[in-house]
């Protein structure tokens, strides 16, 4: 437990901002790269002995577990983390995260173990969840809990930056991997952006050791305030809070896998599978390209959300989401490399601009006793029921109802986000009016 330092206000959240920051890369770097395997590799490596389609599936089914196990995650680090602090929860998430993900890339195929190749891959896969289910909510908790009041939303997206640093990462790892000839890459090039995780893994547990305890935190401590079961607590006080939370965080978290796992392979499968038969490298370069865009525009949309209210970036950012689906699908229907990448630019700025808010958002709607746990509980109940179920669902009705299946399905996702944004925002704002001394 750290003791009351001698730095500034300023450099504890300059710290404590970039410790979030980088981990949540690392973290999202390991998530990413799975997700592009499962899309491009795991078929092929451990489910052999299926057709091409219900490999894809099996594979996505495997991505899914990730996401299952994260309210798991989000309760047991939740716990921890409201009970005793913030700092050290995240150090062991991370931990677990980088020896899950070098792990798979010394896993045996199916070729060489057999059936005990996909089984310890699922677990390794779950083992992934738990830690982003730990992870996410601390590193948010982490940079806005430390930041001046004015300043949470643009420390919260820098904890969102995260995602798209991990997601340039993990396609630049895939492109590099990707150049080597089938028979390579399916034998060993697609592990070593696996093993790749182990080396980013001690850089970030060297900047997190450096990081301090968050100042909501030791207040809440002094004040003993600290609760026993935060779990039990907070769906005792806040319930209502957690599934309006859980609905507000559906597209952040669906439109994320739907483009860097379900849309790489829609797009580069061969059309006997279903797909647009594309160049795998173009794709990856095409989701490269967006995730720098989101990169450079998220903090930007953080900046005008100061100026005119979080809120309001977050929906008209929805909106704007939501008119880009049928240029989206028509550009992709087209196969054409440049109206792909124009229809996917612009669908991101829309959702990245509301996921820039996301992470401040969520943190200000729970008490600072139960806020780890409830954050957690909110993102990742939301990824196991949506979000990792997203790239399956997209799958299946694309063999079901096509095309313009997968976009119903894509503006259903963005209709529901923006009923979470808004009820959770009156709820909010009807409880800060009710208790303006509460009001933190």
């Amino acid at each position: 437990m750290s003791t009351p330092s001698s730095l500034t206000p300023r450099q504890r959240q300059t710290r404590a901002t970039a410790g979030a920051f980088v981990g949540t890369a690392i973290e999202w770097y390991d998530f990413f790269i799975f997700g592009t395997a499962a899309a491009l590799v795991f078929g092929k490596v451990f489910y052999p002995e299926a057709s091409t389609a219900t490999g894809l599936l099996a594979s996505f089914a495997t991505f899914w577990v990730g996401f299952l196990a994260r309210p798991l995650g989000g309760v047991l680090f939740g716990h921890l983390g409201d009970r005793f602090g913030r700092k050290n929860v995240l150090v062991a998430t991370l931990f677990l995260m980088g020896t899950a993900t070098t792990l798979i890339g010394l896993l045996p195929s199916y070729s060489t173990i057999g059936v005990a190749a996909p089984i310890a891959l699922v677990v390794l896969r779950a083992a992934q969840g738990l830690a982003v289910g730990g992870e996410w909510a601390g590193a948010t908790l982490m940079a806005t809990e430390n930041a001046s009041e004015g300043k949470r939303g643009m420390a919260g997206a820098w904890v969102q930056q995260g995602s798209p640093a991990g997601s340039i990462m993990a396609t630049l790892a895939f492109l590099m991997v990707g150049t080597l000839d089938d028979e390579a890459f399916l034998s060993w090039g697609w592990r070593l952006p696996f093993l790749f995780s182990a080396v980013l893994v001690i850089v970030g547990l060297v900047i997190r050791a450096k990081v301090e305890e968050s100042a909501d935190f030791m207040k809440s401590r002094t004040d003993q305030e600290v609760v026993k079961v935060p779990v039990v607590e907070v769906f005792r006080t806040a319930s209502g809070y957690v599934w309006l939370g859980v609905l507000a965080s559906v597209l952040g978290i669906a439109i994320a896998f739907f483009n860097n796992t379900f849309l790489l392979s829609w797009t580069t499968s061969p059309a006997e599978a279903g797909g647009m038969g594309m160049d795998r490298q173009l794709i990856l370069n095409i989701l490269l390209f967006v995730a720098v865009l989101q990169f450079i525009w998220q903090p930007i949309a953080a900046k005008i959300a100061e100026r005119v209210g979080g809120v309001r970036v977050m929906v008209a950012g929805l909106l704007l989401s939501m008119a880009s689906i049928i240029p989206l699908f028509l550009a992709i229907m087209s196969a054409s490399a440049v109206a792909i990448a124009v229809a996917l630019g612009i669908s991101v700025l829309g959702g990245t601009a509301y996921y820039a808010m996301l992470a401040s958002f969520l943190s200000h709607a729970f008490p600072v006793n139960v806020r780890f746990t409830g954050v957690a509980l909110a993102n990742g109940l939301c990824a196991s029921l949506i979000g990792g179920s997203t790239p399956l669902i997209a799958q299946s009705i694309l063999g079901a109802a096509g095309p313009w299946g997968v976009a119903v399905f894509y503006a259903v996702i963005a209709v529901a986000t923006i009923i979470g944004v808004v009820g959770l925002n009156r709820k909010m704002t009807r409880r800060d009016q009710d208790l303006p001394a509460m009001h933190h």
